[in-house]
Formats: structure tokens, C-alpha cells, sequence
């Protein structure tokens, strides 16, 4: 197997933006072309890595530097990483991007009023909206959208599919892959890297 150069793609955008969805799908075109490939997702980092930590402003840049420490080691050694944080911060985002240096942001965009008409199973936005919930990002805790972000995916419009292959184009473009073609199709087996919910036969469950 040819050796790969590593790089880090990160995606950031609201929670429910697509983050996880499209990363789980990268994550398998990357291992269809030979690569070795992590993920490294929000949720999943803080059940171990950053257990413990809070919410507050200084407790999410601990946990996104923490994430950016864990990408930077396997993007030096050659693996190509997949973070997918909500990363709500742009100063910790830049500061990742600093660290890295083959840093691929995308932007998942997304607005809490379409999350929370469309894409909300658990009524989370609705609740936060209603002040049941505090500390929500994007309804009384802050996002900072990127400012220049390699890829930009408006989810509200586009499909998984359609985003995956932003994202692709853009890889090929910088030269971390040849080609950008869509190579896996179908259900997917869930990577066990992400909270996407998973089906009994392994694959990942489809969100409507």
C-alpha cells in the first residue's frame, strides 16, 4: 500500500448540521482508497479524552484543542482525520489550523430554525428555545460561523451526498486525493467513531 499524506478535515456547524453524518461517509470513501483513516468526534472525545469538562467557554476550547492536540499526532504520522466537533469558537478553531497545517475546514450550514422545524428527534432545540435547556449552542450560547473555510455545505439544501462530494472535489483539488469519485454507495457499516445511531445489522441508521 502507498504511503498518504495525513491531513485533518474539520467539520464544524450547529449540532444536527450534518456533521457526523457526512463525516461517517468520508471516513469510508477515505478506507475505499486505501487510507488509514480516524475519526475523531465531539461527543465521543468527551466520554473519554475530556470527561469531565463542562460547558462553559473555557471548557469547549479544552475540548477542541484537546481534539486538534489527537489530530495533529495522527496527521503527522501519516493518517487522514476526521474531526467533527461543533467547535462554536473560531479562535479555537484558527488555533487547530495553526497546529495541523493540513487543515481542511468545512462548514455545515445549517439554522437553528431549520434544525428545530426538520431535523430535532429528541425535541433538544425546541427545549432550548423554550429556555428548558441552557447553554445551547447556537440558541443562547454562540457560533462563530468560519470566515474562510475551504468547503462550504448549505445542508439545508443539499444532500448527504451532494456535500460528500464538496468535499471530495476539494481534497482532490489539494492534492491529499486523485479522485474525487463517489466510490461507496448504499448502506453504510457505522464506524463505531461517531454518535450516529446504528441499526442491529450495523449500519448506519438513516435520519429523516
Amino acid at each position: 500500500m502507498c504511503e498518504h499524506k495525513g491531513f485533518t478535515v474539520w467539520f464544524t456547524g450547529l449540532s444536527g448540521s450534518g456533521k457526523s453524518t457526512v463525516a461517517e461517509m468520508l471516513y469510508h470513501e477515505l478506507r475505499a482508497r486505501g487510507m488509514k483513516t480516524e475519526i475523531l468526534d465531539g461527543d465521543v472525545v468527551r466520554q473519554n479524552l475530556s470527561k469531565g469538562l463542562g460547558f462553559s467557554k473555557e471548557d469547549r476550547d479544552t475540548n477542541i484543542l484537546r481534539i486538534g492536540f489527537v489530530a495533529h499526532l495522527l496527521t503527522r504520522n501519516g493518517v487522514a482525520t476526521i474531526c467533527c466537533p461543533i467547535s462554536p469558537y473560531r479562535e479555537a478553531r484558527d488555533a487547530n489550523r495553526r497546529l495541523i497545517g493540513d487543515f481542511v475546514e468545512v462548514y455545515m450550514h445549517a439554522t437553528v430554525e431549520e434544525i428545530a422545524a426538520n431535523r430535532d428527534p429528541k425535541g433538544l432545540y425546541k427545549k432550548a428555545l423554550a429556555g428548558e435547556i441552557r447553554n445551547f449552542t447556537g440558541v443562547d450560547d454562540p457560533y462563530e460561523p468560519p470566515e474562510n473555510p475551504e468547503v462550504v455545505c448549505d445542508t439545508m439544501v443539499e444532500s448527504p451526498e451532494e456535500s460528500l462530494q464538496k468535499v471530495l472535489t476539494k481534497l482532490k483539488e489539494l492534492g491529499y486525493i486523485e479522485d474525487d469519485t463517489i466510490m461507496v454507495r448504499g448502506d453504510r457499516l457505522h464506524s463505531g467513531m461517531t454518535d450516529l445511531r446504528v441499526a442491529e445489522t450495523g449500519h448506519v441508521v438513516k435520519e429523516h
